[in-house]
């Protein structure tokens, strides 16, 4: 596959992002800079780099599949239910936990994916606040 300017804004939108993004997601940060970018040329660059093992896809039932840029390694994922964000966990021990697994079961492990499930901080907040409004009327002035 040729590396033309386009295909490497994907790898570099893909490499450079905090966020797990959709190939939608993509398309559209590309486009800013490549409008004649089409659709198929990222999903194209998307499949290769799956394929060279330079990121990770991650599908979930209720969201189109996202992909993690940070593919060099596995490491588990937090899933927000709420809002959907996926939030990349470093836990060193899982390496460690799939080496033992590995040894006393006799398998072989080249890969693994963990993911956890439940309410981000972000959320947990804003449920808070709409289950414990400020009574404004029973603040004092100073």
């Amino acid at each position: 596959m040729r590396l033309t300017p386009q295909r490497m804004a994907v790898i570099r939108t893909l490499i450079e992002s905090k966020e797990h993004l959709r190939a939608e997601d993509v398309y559209q940060r590309v486009r800013v800079d490549y409008p004649m970018i089409g659709l198929a040329t990222v999903y194209k660059t998307i499949s290769m780099l799956k394929e060279l093992g330079e990121i990770s896809e991650l599908n979930f039932s209720s969201t189109s599949a996202r992909f993690d840029g940070n593919g060099k390694h596995p490491h588990p994922h937090f899933v927000c239910n709420r809002c959907h964000r996926i939030f990349d966990m470093d836990e060193k021990d899982l390496e460690d936990l799939a080496i033992q697994i590995a040894q006393n079961a006799g398998y072989t492990i080249t890969s693994y994916r963990l993911d956890f499930f439940g309410i981000c901080k972000s959320c947990q907040r804003e449920l808070s606040a709409a289950t414990n409004p400020v009574d404004e009327s029973r603040e004092t002035s100073l």
